[in-house]
C-alpha cells in the first residue's frame, strides 16, 4: 500500500480531498473531489428526469425490506459514475452549435439575450463537483442502509474502472461509507461508520483490457445512429425552425437542436444552478429529448443490438461466482488473472461495490435480462407505457444493488432480490415469488445466456 497523505481544501461550499490509496494495477495518484452532500439544483424533479442518463440520481421508490424471516447476508452495489463534464468531442460539438446562435441575430428575443455574453467554459471528462457528492452520498446511504454486513474484518470489496471519473467516484463513495472528512467537524452531515471501517479501492480494470466495467472489447458492435437519426427527424424540425426564427442566421441543424439542448444538464450540474439553456425548451421538448437518449441506448447496447447484451455477461458471470461462492465461470471480458486470485477477486465478502459507465450498465441489464419490452421501442414514436426508461435505469451515479437472502420460515433458504434505483425488478424469468425474490438456484440456471458466455454473440464481437 501506498502511504496516505490527505489534504483538505476549503474553496467556498466545496472541499476536495485527494488521496494516495491501494491501486493493485499500478494507477497513478488520483485526486477525487467531494462535497457534504449534493445540493438541488433548482427544478423539480419531473424537469431534471427529461435529461435521460443525465439526470441526477433518484430514488424511484421507497426501499422496501426484505419480507420477513429474511435477512440480507451478501450486497453486490454496481454503479455509475457521478455527473460529469462532456466528453472531449461532444464539448467541440457543443461549442459549435452555441456558436452558431450566438454569431446570429439574437437582438429580437429576451430569451437569447444571455449568449450576447455567454462564454462556453465546460471542462473535459472529468467528474463535476457534483459529481463528487452524489458518490459520496451514495456511500453514506449505503452504509447506512447495509452497515450490518461491514465490521473491520468485512470491509466492502471496491473495484472501478480506469476512467478518471470513474475512479473519483469509487473513491468518493468509500470516503462517504466511512465517513472520512480526515476530522473535519465543521460540516453539519452524517459521518457514516465514522471513520470506523474504512474500505479501499482495491481493484482499477484497466479499459485497455479485459474489463467486466466498461464496454470495449466488441469493435463488432453496431450503432444506434439509424434509430436515433429517424427520431431526431421526428421532434427537433420544429424546435429548429421556431429558434431558427428567433435567431435569424443561425441555421441551425437537427444535430444542433440535441447539442444545444444538451447545454442544460450539462451547465446545471457543472454550476450547481440552473442553465439558461434551460429556459429556451418545453418540458415536452425536453421529454423527446429523453426518448432520443432512450432510444439510443435500446439500439446502442441493449435488447435493440445484437451485440448489445453479450457485452454485459462478464460481470453477470463474476455476480454469479460471488452469489454462489464458486469461482468465475466466463470466456468472455473477464480477466482472468485478477478473477483467479482472492486478493483482487474474493469471494468470502459481504459487500462489494462496482464502479463503471452508462453503456456497460445497459449491457449487464440486458444480458440478465431487466427492462424488457414487449415490443422494441419505436423510433418513430415513444410508447408511454414502456419500462426502458433512461433516467430510472442510467441516471448519474445510478446504480444497480443485487441483494442475496437468507430467508427461513414461509421462504427457506438463498434468494436473490435486484433494486434499480430503489425499484425492486420483477424477476419473472426465475420464478419471482411476488415480492421480487428469486430462489439463488432458479436465478443463477436462469442466466444461461451469461453461463454459456454469450451463446456464440462473444464471437461475433471481434470475429
Amino acid at each position: 500500500m501506498l502511504s496516505c497523505r490527505l489534504k483538505i481544501l476549503d474553496m467556498g461550499n466545496t472541499f476536495y480531498k485527494f488521496y494516495h490509496t491501494t491501486l493493485l494495477l499500478g494507477s497513478a495518484f488520483v485526486a477525487a473531489a467531494i462535497q457534504p452532500t449534493a445540493p438541488p439544483l433548482g427544478f423539480n424533479q419531473t424537469f431534471q428526469q427529461s435529461w435521460a442518463l443525465y439526470s441526477p440520481y433518484f430514488a424511484a421508490a421507497d426501499y422496501v425490506p426484505p419480507p420477513v424471516g429474511c435477512n440480507v447476508t451478501q450486497v453486490n452495489l454496481l454503479q455509475r459514475h457521478g455527473a460529469r463534464y462532456p466528453t472531449a468531442s461532444t464539448g467541440e460539438q457543443l461549442q459549435k452549435s452555441v456558436a452558431k446562435l450566438q454569431s446570429a441575430d439574437i437582438s429580437s428575443d429576451p430569451s437569447l439575450s444571455f449568449l450576447t455574453n455567454f462564454t462556453y467554459a465546460l471542462g473535459t471528462d472529468v467528474l463535476v463537483p457534483y459529481g463528487a457528492a452524489q458518490s459520496f452520498d451514495a456511500g453514506q446511504a449505503h452504509f447506512a442502509r447495509y452497515g450490518s454486513l461491514i465490521n473491520d474484518a468485512m470491509l466492502p470489496f471496491v473495484r472501478a474502472s480506469s476512467s478518471e471519473r470513474v475512479v473519483e467516484s469509487a473513491l468518493n463513495w468509500t470516503a462517504g461509507n466511512s465517513g472520512d472528512v480526515n476530522g473535519i467537524s465543521s460540516l453539519s452531515f452524517a459521518y457514516a461508520s465514522n471513520q470506523r471501517y474504512k474500505p479501499a479501492l482495491s481493484v482499477i480494470l484497466s479499459e485497455s483490457g479485459n474489463d467486466t466495467l466498461d464496454n470495449s472489447m466488441c469493435p463488432n458492435a453496431g450503432s444506434s445512429s439509424n434509430e436515433t437519426t429517424q427520431w431526431l427527424s421526428v421532434f427537433a424540425p420544429s424546435i429548429a425552425d421556431r429558434l431558427n426564427a428567433a435567431a435569424p442566421g443561425a441555421n441551425l441543424t437537427n444535430s444542433d437542436i440535441l447539442n444545444i439542448m444538451s447545454m442544460c444538464p450539462y451547465e446545471t450540474v457543472a454550476n450547481e444552478a440552473p442553465s439558461p439553456f434551460c429556459d429556451l425548451f418545453s418540458l415536452e421538448e425536453f421529454d423527446s429529448f429523453g426518448y432520443y437518449e432512450d432510444v439510443k441506448d435500446y439500439y446502442g447496447n441493449g435488447y435493440g443490438q445484437q451485440l448489445g447484451p453479450v457485452q454485459g455477461v462478464g460481470y453477470v458471470n463474476e455476480l454469479l461466482a460471488r452469489l454462489t461462492g464458486q469461482p468465475v465461470q466466463d470466456e468472455t471480458q473477464t480477466n482472468h488473472t485478477l478473477d483467479s486470485s482472492p486478493a483482487t477477486f474474493p469471494l468470502n465478502r459481504t459487500f462489494y461495490a462496482d464502479f463503471s459507465h452508462d453503456n456497460e450498465m445497459i449491457s449487464i441489464y440486458s444480458a440478465i435480462g431487466l427492462f424488457l419490452q414487449p415490443h422494441a421501442l419505436d423510433p418513430t414514436q415513444p410508447d408511454s407505457e414502456r419500462t426502458w426508461i433512461d433516467y430510472k435505469m442510467v441516471p448519474f451515479s445510478g446504480r444497480m444493488v443485487t441483494e442475496k437472502l437468507e430467508c427461513a420460515g414461509t421462504l427457506t433458504g438463498d434468494y436473490v432480490r435486484i433494486l434499480v434505483s430503489d425499484v425492486v425488478q420483477p424477476l419473472a424469468f426465475c420464478g419471482d415469488t411476488g415480492d421480487g425474490l428469486c430462489a439463488l438456484r432458479s436465478f443463477v440456471e436462469s442466466q444461461q445466456y451469461a453461463r454459456l458466455d454469450g451463446e456464440g454473440d462473444w464471437e461475433l464481437c471481434s470475429s
